[in-house]
């Protein structure tokens, strides 16, 4: 008896060690300071001769102040896992279709979650994203849907756009509204990005009743009901909060006999820090459109507060023969000070028109207004102190877009892209973009900074980072950087450069942040 005593009392001795033991080894690990700039590309293909490859950065119109403000939030919650990024692109039929978008949201993402890896700790955490502004466009009849999230209806609603002539429905940011009148009538909303694990607790809900309809949120698949925890009604806002993460949920629009409600977006949110890409547009819509006919546009994009926008539209506008560069410069001004109204301090990015033809007698003809478009961003982009991804030129310019379809990588219509068209296009931008944040980077805190490593002690002393499971994702590591989508070429400042009084950039000589040394790698360790 004695001996079975002293043996259970070794074991639990034995027991209470090891949990000790392994109580030590996994302390939670501190916020991952490690931030490596590299991860935070991914690779292109640079097989085409047609495109101009080396003409992939941003055009800086102006100092970089905006930008800078830009790369110091952002740098700041990779750093620090503190605050919230938002970025906001907006668009034509380029946007609607979800391809163009989704890949810069997904490139974001992942190469930002594989940039703040920490070398120490196995159990680091990228901030939680957040899937921010979508609207279900295929809850109308013949109207296409990005690919990353799926719709259901129970019947066809109807269908208002602000490129009609008289929209019957007050639109807002998203530009587009479905209306139902039955009292069967819900919209099914599924998330369906196989990557990225988006977290959802909050979901807000715009739209506008006839009579007392009140919307509810049935959350999939326990079909649990989830009331408004608050309503406002001047700003068209219904707010839901679920205790869950939810990536499947069903809007239930109980419409009796005389009353209606028009749906003009959604925007899915959490409460932590991280980033959040948003992206609206509309087939055919123009810069006129946007702001003569959705009056609740700055009202919705109060609650996005973007630090970055990402302007796309332009290819609707200049698609006649009768193209005034004059109007479009002082539209794209008005829609720049309507954000900034909201958010002072946001940055803007300006895409140019790609190149395009027209069908004309059931013949195709190149549209001439390409280069025209392109100067006149850049005059836009240097009043509001804004910078220009040059679409057209890197394309190849004029009559390029044949060479992009006999490639199968534009449409037989020569102004929409293929997915492969779609998905190249966002790999370049996004370089481009990072090029530029990763150059205006503010320094490391003093204070914080322990010391360097180099990166050979950093891969030697520690496992892989590809090995180290991440809630964020979903499925297999994204692709990492290769450097091939940036030709490597000495670090420039924009703020060094000369700029003429008048703050007007030389279209012939732009200024431009050449991309930093592809083959180093900067590893800091925080105390």
């Amino acid at each position: 008896m004695r001996f079975i005593l002293h043996t259970c009392c070794l074991m639990l001795f034995a027991f209470l060690f090891a949990s000790c033991g392994q109580a030590q080894t996994n302390v939670p690990c501190p916020r991952p300071y490690v931030v490596d700039d590299s991860a935070l590309f991914v690779s292109v293909d640079t097989s085409y001769s047609f495109i101009n490859y080396q003409d992939n950065h941003l055009i800086f119109c102006g100092d970089s102040s905006q930008m800078r403000r830009f790369a110091d939030k952002f740098y700041r919650l990779l750093r620090s896992g503190e605050g919230n990024v938002n970025i906001l692109q907006i668009g034509a039929s380029h946007v609607q279709g979800g391809t163009f978008p989704h890949q810069l949201r997904r490139n974001l993402l992942l190469c930002a979650a594989n940039a703040i890896a920490n070398p120490d700790c196995d159990n680091h955490n990228f901030p939680v994203a957040s899937r921010g502004m979508l609207f279900p466009y295929s809850a109308a009849v013949k109207c296409n849907n990005p690919f990353d999230y799926k719709v259901s209806r129970t019947y066809p609603l109807i269908l208002t756009r602000n490129v009609y002539k008289e929209p019957d429905q007050l639109l807002g940011l998203c530009g587009i509204a479905v209306t139902a009148a039955d009292s069967a009538a819900e919209i099914g909303i599924t998330l369906s990005e196989p990557q990225i694990n988006f977290d959802t607790r909050t979901i807000i809900l715009l739209g506008k009743p006839t009579g007392s309809v009140v919307p509810l949120i049935k959350l999939l698949p326990d079909t649990t009901i989830l009331h408004p925890t608050s309503v406002d009604t001047l700003r068209r806002r219904y707010i839901y909060h679920s205790q869950f993460p939810v990536d499947s949920f069903r809007i239930v629009l109980p419409c009796d006999s005389g009353q209606a409600f028009a749906l003009t977006g959604l925007c899915l949110q959490n409460q932590q820090p991280g980033l959040t890409y948003h992206s609206i547009g509309v087939n055919g819509a123009s810069t006129a459109d946007y702001i003569n006919k959705c009056p609740y546009f700055t009202t919705d994009l109060q609650l996005l507060q973007p630090d970055l926008v990402i302007f796309g539209i332009g290819i609707n506008d200049a698609s006649g023969p009768n193209f005034d560069t004059v109007v479009f410069q002082k539209r794209y001004l008005q829609l720049v000070d309507s954000i900034r109204r909201i958010s002072p301090d946001c940055a803007f990015i300006f895409i140019t028109n790609n190149d395009s033809y027209r069908l004309v007698r059931r013949k195709y003809s190149v549209n001439n207004n390409g280069p025209l478009v392109r100067d006149a961003f850049i005059r836009i982009a240097s009043a509001c102190g804004g910078m220009v991804w040059d679409q057209f030129t890197i394309m190849g310019g004029l009559t390029s877009m044949s060479q992009w379809q006999g490639q199968s990588l534009a449409q037989r219509d020569k102004v929409h892209f293929t997915r492969k068209g779609y998905q190249l296009l966002a790999d370049m931008l996004h370089n481009a973009i990072f090029e530029a944040v990763v150059s205006l980077k503010p320094p490391l805190p003093p204070s914080k900074l322990k010391a360097p490593l180099s990166p050979s002690a950093d891969t030697s002393t520690s496992p892989s980072r590809n090995s180290r499971p991440n809630p964020l994702y979903r499925g297999k590591r994204h692709r990492r950087s290769s450097g091939d989508g940036m030709p490597p070429s000495p670090q420039t400042n924009p703020d060094s450069m000369p700029a003429s009084p008048d703050k007007q950039s030389d279209l012939s000589n732009p200024q431009t942040l050449q991309p930093a040394n592809q083959n180093e790698r900067h590893y800091y360790v925080f105390e």
